[in-house]
């Protein structure tokens, strides 16, 4: 059985490594790709996912809007969701991490191996 990633990032460069570092979880994942939260919104709702890999400042519909989206759904609100983002703000990021499932954050920049081994953890598959 193969588990599905989406990552929603506005920068394609961001998003082919975060997609190389969830392919060497040494696990069968399968990602899914969107460029913002709108994007992310529509695909969500044609398919299902293991865990959302989140940007939070993108156009169109940001993460913190995405989230909010999610929430109002009662299929979508336990989403697995991980803010990957530049953020740094402490205390807005602990208020996401209080949206239901919001399991926690990464700062960009990242580096590959802290990725794979918080996507393997949440995915619950020893990388």
């Amino acid at each position: 059985m193969s588990m599905k990633v989406l990552i929603v990032d506005d920068s394609r460069v961001l998003r082919m490594a975060i997609r190389r570092a969830v392919s060497q979880i040494g696990f069968e994942t399968e990602t899914l790709e969107a460029g913002d939260g709108q994007e992310a919104y529509e695909l969500l709702g044609e398919q299902s996912v293991d865990l959302v890999l989140l940007d939070l400042n993108m156009p169109v519909l940001d993460g913190e809007g995405l989230l909010r989206r999610l929430a109002k759904e009662e299929r979508l609100a336990q989403m697995n969701v991980v803010l990957v983002t530049t953020e740094t703000n402490r205390r807005r990021l602990s208020l996401l991490q209080c949206l239901d499932g919001v399991q926690g954050y990464l700062r960009k920049p990242f580096e590959p191996e802290q990725l794979r081994d918080l996507v393997a953890e949440k995915l619950g598959v020893v990388s």
